[in-house]
């Protein structure tokens, strides 16, 4: 496990660090969050490619590469062509051009790069460990909860892009559709999708790697998505209010009255 498990995070190190090196050069660190879905694709990849094939590790590939490829090219096409995430300029405010450029390095590349390396332990289990030519329970029920989770995901992302699209909508919110159940249908989707992984992974007999999708979803709950996101839609939109106390804050369900 360990030599795969370190040349899986040589992988992903090297990845960043090139990422680092022309996000210097364009002065974008933004660019970084359009590899976030691309890496674990990689790495998946590779543990794959590495390990003899079952169908458990077949169904992880494809579902991997669907969700994370799916991702990224969503990142690329809202983000290529914008200026620098407002995250990334405070940074730069705050320790100034002339040191910046390596510290982006350990803060946002380096930093990503070993929570991709810890959160894909259940794709490393699955690879390494699965060796059965069966599937069983766990693995019907992993990808039922990584379906939900990709609708949610990718049907919230489409919703939420069609509505900025329309001028009208400007300074309003957005609570239709999947967006009427859950105030972030994105986030819990992409929690869902792990918890699909981790069922698979507990399938495998991997148990203690199943951690990797626990800490995906408290990091999507109290660090970089829900709670940095709702933060900072308090203040911009009045609204918001109103939206709190109707809608489930992450996992779907019917509105209060």
């Amino acid at each position: 496990m360990l030599p795969l498990y370190l040349q899986g995070f040589l992988l992903i190190l090297g990845l960043m660090t090139t990422l680092w090196v022309v996000s210097v050069f364009l002065k974008n660190v933004s660019i970084v969050d359009m590899f976030w879905g691309l890496g674990f694709v990689l790495v998946n990849t590779f543990y794959f490619l590495s390990t003899d094939m079952t169908p458990e590790k077949i169904i992880l590939f494809v579902l991997v590469t669907i969700w994370g490829l799916r991702l990224s090219v969503y990142l690329a096409w809202r983000n290529l062509g914008k200026p620098e995430d407002f995250r990334y300029q405070e940074f730069r405010k705050k320790y100034g051009e002339k040191n910046y450029w390596w510290i982006s390095f350990f803060q946002t590349f380096l930093l990503q790069g070993v929570l991709m390396f810890v959160i894909s332990l259940p794709l490393l289990g699955i690879n390494l460990n699965s060796t059965s030519d069966n599937l069983n329970l766990f693995d019907y029920l992993g990808v039922l909860v990584w379906i939900i989770g990709f609708v949610f995901e990718a049907g919230g992302d489409l919703q939420l892009a069609r509505f900025k699209a329309n001028k009208a909508n400007k300074g309003k919110v957005l609570n239709t559709g999947l967006w009427h159940y859950t105030r972030h249908p994105n986030y819990f989707g992409d929690s869902a999708v792990w918890w699909g992984f981790g069922l698979i992974c507990l399938s495998s007999g991997s148990y203690w790697y199943a951690t990797g999708s626990v800490i995906m979803t408290l990091l999507i709950i109290k660090v970089s998505g829900v709670a940095l996101l709702e933060k900072s839609l308090k203040d911009q939109k009045p609204q918001y209010k109103e939206y709190i106390e109707k809608t489930s804050s992450f996992i779907p369900w019917f509105p209060k009255k």
